[in-house]
């Protein structure tokens, strides 16, 4: 049951924030490999790249690789939320003393984070190919023609097999140790803090939102190079194997966007990844903690 709550947790946050993931999607994809100010900027901040998509691919654009988004979330999060809230109920993430150890949260929220990551990357992979799609006046990085998320699964999985279709996973696995496990961490001991502290009522829904409010933040900061990386390490153009034809991997990726496009590079679309992952991480925590307080009230 703890899966399934987290799941939906994450697939609620998910139909609100995902033009927010096109956004950034497209933002991070721009000037790819390019020095700055040697290329045509088509979306300029993330309030006007909506406006540039809306008015130019249509408003249902914003809505691009919705399915996808929404599958992916639903299995890596109700894997990496439910395995993390089991560690918790079942008391491996404290100490003797019954206080919550950072090291023992973080590590959990590590590998719960890789282990949804890796079975979802090849929904993730294809969820990227189809928010780059774009009209040519206004297309960012490698265009896929993708009809669809089956029509693509079925069209990489015919002509490069299973690897073909976790293609990058590896690389976007640091992606997700980073953000997993800072984002578990904070929240979890952001919580105990502001139950010690007694800011607000114990069972009160503002504690996960406020602690929510705070991993949002920590998140973006700490995750927003290894996004970007992973991003372009998803959608560069393969060769007749199925090999990336642009990057050898992760940390290639990384090196070469700080080369080319200096540190500002590997932050790309920073704007769009917090009003993204602030907003998507308050929200599917907060959904989360609410959903599991509802279970255990009605059910024990």
């Amino acid at each position: 049951m703890d899966f399934l709550l987290s799941g939906l947790a994450a697939c609620g946050a998910c139909v609100f924030t995902n033009p927010l993931e096109v956004v950034k999607t497209r933002m991070q994809l721009q000037g790819e490999l390019q020095a700055p100010g040697s290329y045509q900027r088509h979306y300029r901040n993330v309030f006007h790249a909506f406006i540039t998509i809306g008015k130019v691919d249509g408003l249902a654009a914003l809505q691009k690789g919705l399915a996808p988004a929404l599958i992916y979330q639903f299995l890596m999060n109700g894997i990496r939320l439910g395995t993390y809230g089991l560690a918790e109920a079942g008391g491996y993430l404290h100490t003797a003393e019954g206080t919550l150890s950072p090291a023992r949260s973080a590590a959990a929220g590590a590998l719960a984070g890789v282990l949804g990551a890796y079975l979802g990357s090849p929904i993730y992979m294809v969820k990227t190919h189809l928010q780059a799609q774009a009209a040519s006046e206004i297309a960012v990085g490698h265009q896929y023609k993708h009809q669809g998320m089956f029509q693509a699964l079925t069209q990489i999985g015919q002509k490069h097999g299973l690897v073909g279709l976790w293609r990058g996973s590896m690389g976007g696995l640091p992606r997700v140790i980073i953000g997993s496990s800072t984002q578990l961490c904070t929240f979890s001991s952001t919580k105990d803090l502001i139950t010690q502290w007694e800011v607000f009522p114990s069972q009160s829904w503002k504690v996960a939102l406020v602690a929510a409010m705070v991993s949002g933040i920590v998140v973006v900061l700490a995750m927003t190079p290894f996004d970007v990386a992973c991003t372009r390490l998803y959608n560069q153009p393969t060769d007749a194997q199925g090999k990336g034809l642009m990057y050898r991997g992760i940390l290639d990726a990384l090196l070469q966007t700080a080369r080319t496009e200096g540190i500002f590079g590997m932050y790309k679309g920073i704007g769009a990844s917090y009003f993204r992952l602030g907003p998507h991480t308050i929200l599917s925590l907060f959904f989360w903690d609410q959903l599991r307080s509802l279970y255990y009230k009605y059910t024990k």
